[in-house]
């Protein structure tokens, strides 16, 4: 009876010790009115050894006597919990290796997020999109051999076979053409080929071992100048095409002369680099004589240092024959033993372009519009980079559009298109109509911006009279061409100190530099010089002559 009643007591005694233990972990104070307490003075013997763990005070040693009640597993886990120091150091030890590896899955996270930003690296570059291009442009006064010499560079790169050009040869010959049949790789029109003169800019595309090219064969005519601008503002480094034979160079290079023109063009177009090449040196009147290829070079260099290139470290003079083809690909020392330099090719590909902003804002200015099952517009990335399925938007008209199939130079379709690169798009939900040349094709996060009103630095190059407020000409900006209106002169520069005027001056006139406010007939897409200088330079025209060249100061707001 008196063992049911323990038994039943021990029961009693474990359930409210188990509960009250664990959450009244500070009731020192309890100690249990049972008489058979002392019985669990034999398990009490542990408490002074647990009193130590809690180094507290007294007090441990009443509170170590409830321990009995969660007696087995409780005092186990007490014994042990002294000798866990020991082996808490190999504990440590998995810790420390254990450290490094979440160091490596939080490092390995930020990669990833690079593409959200669409950053491409060197690496990148050259896997997507294969061997670096370059555009070229080719310049000059009328006839003196550009697309012959573009015509040549074809062949002699194996662009075009011997067969095809067999058979311009047969044509230009039955036309009574038989020296252009060169020429008429890249003049494709009948009214180009008739005339012998280039009215569009033409487009072809070679490559090397080391590079892409894109031919831009500007026209050499007066009349077709804008035409020559377009190409231009496209161009990476330009080809000024000078005719040697006896009269040709003259008649170019003399006032009125388009090699005069063409030249400047190609340095307010930001064309940087030069090669001007001496061209016809093989012809009876020249037959390669240094004498006369010195005498261009001598009357050459002035001027173009006048029009802001650096003779020494800018442009390169060369001679060749683009009819023959010596000097173009390789060189021909026993014809012209005077000349040490590279051939063409070879200049061309040891250029090195200006850098490049292929992680910049996408931004493409729009040259050709055509429809063939769909619009399809053509131009050349200025910024960023470009992809199959791209959204995109298209200014200043801010319509949104997809990019739906990139074509690179020989037609074929491609995934990827980069800064520098010559394209043709087709957009889905864009009607041909819809689209201008001096369009821009850009980025919806960072769109181009568009005005009616801005601000401009001019330098007056050829005018007679003298130019007012209220002036009105055709400016020449990327690809497009807008009729404007000098709304305001607001200041002076002084061609020596570079100060401007605090007073608005009452005109300007041929050789002054003026800060001017610049009204458009209809919006265009801009961007200031410092921010983006392909979008931010321009020409003036009037009167079928450049009258002034200009970069964008500062972008103000249209008045509603």
């Amino acid at each position: 009876m008196s063992q049911d009643a323990t038994n039943s007591f021990s029961k009693l005694n474990l359930n409210p010790a188990a509960s009250e233990w664990k959450p009244s972990f500070q009731a020192k104070a309890f100690v249990p009115s049972f008489a058979p307490a002392p019985a669990a003075a034999p398990v009490a013997a542990p408490a002074p050894v647990a009193a130590p763990v809690p180094v507290a005070a007294p007090a441990p040693a009443p509170v170590a006597a409830p321990a009995p009640a969660a007696a087995p597993a409780k005092t186990v886990k007490l014994p042990e919990s002294k000798p866990a120091p020991a082996p808490a150091k190999p504990v440590e030890t998995p810790k420390k290796t254990a450290s490094p590896a979440p160091k490596a899955k939080v490092a390995a996270p930020p990669k990833p997020v690079e593409p959200e930003v669409e950053d491409v690296d060197d690496v990148v570059v050259a896997d997507l999109y294969g061997k670096e291009h370059i555009n070229v442009v080719f310049m000059g006064h009328v006839d003196a051999g550009k697309s012959t010499m573009g015509g040549n560079i074809l062949y002699l790169t194996g662009m075009v076979d011997k067969r095809t050009l067999e058979k311009y040869e047969k044509e230009a010959k039955e036309a009574g053409r038989e020296s252009w049949y060169l020429s008429w790789a890249l003049d494709t029109n009948t009214e180009e080929r008739a005339k012998g003169k280039t009215v569009e800019t033409g487009r072809a595309y070679f490559e090397t071992d080391k590079r892409r090219y894109t031919i831009l064969d500007a026209p050499g005519h007066k009349n077709f100048v804008p035409s020559m601008i377009q190409g231009a503002s496209q161009a990476d480094i330009g080809v000024l095409v000078i005719s040697a034979r006896k009269g040709e160079f003259e008649t170019g290079f003399d006032r009125g002369g388009q090699t005069r023109e063409h030249a400047m063009l190609a340095k307010t177009s930001g064309i940087g680099k030069l090669v001007v090449a001496i061209n016809k040196m093989d012809d009876p009147t020249v037959n390669w004589d240094k004498a006369r290829y010195d005498e261009i070079v001598t009357k050459l260099s002035p001027f173009l240092k006048a029009s802001g290139y650096n003779p020494k470290t800018d442009v390169h003079f060369m001679p060749l024959s683009g009819f023959s083809g010596a000097n173009i690909k390789d060189c021909d020392r026993k014809v012209c033993p005077y000349y040490t330099g590279p051939s063409l090719l070879e200049f061309l590909d040891n250029y090195t372009p200006n850098d490049r902003k292929i992680n910049a804002p996408l931004m493409i200015p729009l040259s050709e519009k055509y429809k063939d099952m769909g619009t399809i517009v053509v131009g050349k990335i200025e910024a960023g980079h470009i992809k199959k399925g791209q959204s995109v938007l298209l200014m200043p008209n801010k319509q949104a559009t997809e990019v739906t199939a990139i074509y690179n130079e020989v037609g074929e379709e491609i995934d990827n298109a980069m800064c520098g690169d010559n394209i043709r798009m087709r957009l889905k939900g864009v009607e041909e109509e819809e689209v201008m040349p001096g369009f821009v094709l850009c980025s919806k996060k960072n769109p181009v911006r568009t005005t009616t009103v801005f601000e401009a630095q001019l330098a007056i190059l050829d005018h007679k009279n003298i130019i007012c407020a209220g002036y009105t000409a055709v400016l020449h900006l990327h690809a497009a061409a807008e009729e404007i209106s000098i709304s305001a002169l607001l200041h002076l520069i002084d061609k020596k100190t570079g100060k401007k005027t605090r007073k608005p001056p009452q005109f300007v006139k041929q050789g002054q530099k003026v800060i001017a406010r610049i009204e458009t007939a209809g919006p265009i897409c801009i961007e200031t010089f410092e921010k983006l200088p392909q979008l931010g330079r321009f020409t003036l025209r009037d009167e079928g002559k450049t009258v002034a060249i200009g970069k964008v100061t500062k972008i103000l707001e249209a008045s509603p």
